[in-house]
């Protein structure tokens, strides 16, 4: 799949493309439906399929104090834009320019000028433009007198209304795994490069990769039952620490996953970490026994967990 940035000229075998427009932050049920509308309906007139997504976050733009929220990586959203059978993924480099720029602007100069987009497809609630003054609807008015066909694609519903990125970040922040991944069809996944730490873990027989959160939302902290992607494609079983380790001064954000029945150099090497079941809150121990003690049972109990539920 080719990454596209917007600030480059638009290869020619491109133009003419249909364009799903969003953010699509953990492309979760909802995006997985403007997305695929948008693939039908290039594949059906024979034009490629290209998705857009932002970075950094508009949010992160306007708030840049806003506490960490990304459920995704650029390089997760083009694995996921590319297994959903996009040609291209465009990254908008959201700066003043973008933010500044009226709506009609942005259809005029952006969508017809630039990428010469033949349609688009949204979610019915997308807004675009300064202020946020474009709509689904304003964007088939404005497109219409450029030639640009537009799809206002209505929310996936479940029983408790719309899917959204907020309804999973809730999720998360409670531990509530299943429900993260019931939404996003998938689990909830941290990428990294694995990272030179204290080593405390391989002292009493647990060592961990550890992993800097970067820009992803802060599920909650505690231990984890979970399963991580090696860089040979390997998928192996584990438990995991994610916060700032208590027992340890000083205290330091990581992510800890200890991966059953493994033995290996990952130093340097990325890696993903998948969550499936919140297993208790962090803790303080009063010694490594019994830190130690309660980390066997952790890894007993995510044995039994990860048995009957990931395949």
């Amino acid at each position: 799949m080719i990454r596209l940035d917007h600030r480059e000229p638009l290869p020619d075998s491109l133009r003419g493309a249909v364009l799903a427009l969003g953010n699509f932050d953990g492309f979760h049920q909802g995006h997985q439906a403007v997305v695929g509308e948008a693939i039908r309906w290039a594949r059906d007139e024979g034009r490629p399929a290209i998705v857009a997504t932002f970075d950094p976050h508009p949010v992160r733009y306007f708030k840049p104090d806003t506490e960490p929220f990304r459920l995704t990586t650029l390089d997760q959203r083009q694995e996921l834009f590319e297994a959903a059978g996009a040609d291209a993924m465009l990254v908008f480099h959201f700066d003043a320019s973008i933010a500044g720029m009226p709506a009609e602007q942005w259809v005029r100069e952006v969508i017809h000028g630039h990428l010469s987009t033949a349609g688009v497809t949204t979610g019915q609630d997308f807004v675009f433009g300064k202020g946020r003054s474009g709509t689904a609807t304003s964007l088939r008015e404005l497109g219409a007198s450029f030639g640009i066909a537009t799809r206002a694609v209505p929310p996936v519903l479940d029983g408790e209304g719309p899917i959204s990125s907020s309804r999973i970040r809730t999720a998360l922040k409670a531990g509530d795994c299943e429900t993260a991944r019931r939404l996003l069809t998938r689990p909830f996944s941290i990428r990294g490069t694995v990272q030179h730490g204290d080593k405390l873990g391989r002292s009493i027989g647990f060592p961990t990769a550890n992993l800097a959160l970067g820009t992803y939302l802060r599920p909650r902290f505690g231990i984890y039952a979970v399963t991580g992607r090696m860089p040979d494609g390997r998928l192996l079983a584990g438990a995991a620490n994610i916060g700032i380790r208590p027992t340890f001064d000083p205290p330091k954000e990581l992510l800890e996953p200890y991966f059953f029945d493994f033995s290996g150099d990952l130093y340097g090497q990325e890696i993903e970490v998948a969550f499936h079941h919140f297993l208790r809150a962090e803790a303080k121990f009063d010694n490594l026994e019994a830190l130690t003690a309660q980390m066997q049972h952790d890894c007993d109990e995510a044995r039994r967990l990860l048995a009957s539920s990931v395949a």
